[in-house]
């Protein structure tokens, strides 16, 4: 046995053993780093709020605190409104339910010619196994529920305490790490935290405008058609229509489209018309204005990143898609080498064929090939009489007198 063998093997042992021990150490701790990673986003957003009023002689932890009170106060203030808003329609729904079935037996038994009651419906629904089965999980589940509640709020406390910490150690935090970077790195961290900062944030609020403007005009919409709880479904629209892209006004909408359909199933149409205009006037006349200074991405790639979130991490994948793609995005724009583009009309999306000129239109040309045949006749003609036109046996003009 060669000498170097056994330390090989070793070797590899021991990298195989700390190779499953960080692997095992990871799956424990990808809980803790996903709550890491959103505190460290939800810092990035109050970052300059935080630093504007700390620029203004505050303490830089009591204005951190002030800002998570008032993110605090309207986070609950959106759950109170949205739960009263489903638990008044759950009442509604369930005192209703009678004359509901009444309509859908009468129907039922006109269609069909059938002879249906309520009371035997009732009694077949209550008398059924899968109701009994469904109750006895719904008991057993109590404790789980309870423990999915528990731990949604401790999950919930952690992220708050860490971006906390992050938000108001944010120059001690940046201080610890450039000390251990030389200074040329050091300037490149900082202005990679910088971009990260403007883009999250900027983000953020340009959507918390337009979320503001969007439930504005549904609110204005639902009270000129007399929708109940227009507040609390003008704010479920404008927050899932603005953080989740492109199909988020669509989902945003159904919502209220459900509601007023309980009022006047026109009144559901009026919803879905006024939803699709609103998009388009978003998508190409509010949006380009508000983001063109803070997060320019592309639609497509805003969708894609969205979906690549979620299949990652859920979720919170789908919210802090956007802002980590513009910060990536704006990190390579500050770095990448570009150049300048050719003079080619491909680079435009103009054809390609040999005998075309460049930005002459596709009539033109046709005109052009249209009248070729009749102006090469005319010219053969032309060139039969005299000495061809004007021209001498060479081929040659002739003096400036005969011109």
């Amino acid at each position: 046995m060669p000498a170097w063998l056994p330390r090989a093997m070793v070797l590899a042992l021991a990298l195989y053993a700390c190779f499953r021990l960080g692997s095992w150490a990871f799956d424990q701790l990808i809980g803790l780093l996903i709550n890491v990673l959103i505190a460290f986003f939800l810092a990035l957003a109050i970052e300059p709020a935080v630093s504007r009023m700390s620029a203004r002689g505050m303490r830089r932890g009591l204005a951190t605190f002030l800002v998570f009170m008032v993110v605090l106060i309207a986070g609950v203030g959106f759950v109170v409104l949205l739960g009263s808003m489903l638990a008044g329609q759950i009442v509604d729904m369930v005192e209703e339910f009678p004359k509901y079935l009444d309509s859908v037996i009468n129907w039922v038994n006109q269609s069909f010619h059938t002879d249906l009651s309520r009371v035997e419906v009732q009694d077949s629904l209550i008398h059924s196994d899968w109701l009994q089965k469904y109750v006895q999980n719904s008991a057993t589940g109590v404790l789980d529920v309870s423990t999915t509640v528990l731990g949604g709020l401790f999950r919930l406390l952690t992220i708050f305490l860490f971006s906390f910490y992050f938000a108001a150690d944010g120059p001690r935090l940046r201080r610890a790490l450039c000390s251990v970077l030389p200074p040329a790195r050091q300037a490149e961290v900082l202005r990679a935290w910088e971009i990260a900062v403007d883009k999250t944030g900027g983000y953020l609020y340009s959507r918390g405008l337009m979320a503001l403007i969007s439930g504005i005009a549904h609110y204005i919409l639902l009270v000129i058609l007399g929708v109940p709880y227009a507040p609390a479904l003008a704010v479920w629209v404008g927050l899932v229509s603005q953080f989740i892209p492109t199909i988020g006004t669509y989902l945003a909408g159904a919502l209220p489209m459900l509601i007023a359909f309980t009022v006047d199933p026109w009144y559901a149409l009026w919803v879905l018309g006024f939803v699709v205009v609103y998009q388009q006037f978003e998508n190409y006349a509010l949006q380009p204005k508000l983001t063109s200074k803070t997060v320019d991405i592309h639609p497509a790639v805003a969708f894609g990143s969205v979906i690549a979130g979620t299949a990652l991490m859920g979720a919170v994948g789908a919210l802090i898609a956007i802002p980590a793609v513009a910060t990536l995005q704006a990190f390579l724009g500050a770095y990448v080498k570009r150049y300048d583009l050719t003079d080619d009309p491909r680079m435009h999306g103009h054809g390609h064929g040999r005998g075309r000129r460049r930005g002459e239109p596709l009539l033109t040309r046709l005109r052009r090939s249209w009248r070729a045949p009749e102006s090469d006749d005319g010219e053969r003609s032309e060139g039969s009489d005299g000495n061809g036109g004007g021209q001498g046996a060479a081929g040659e003009p002739e003096g400036p007198a005969h011109a």
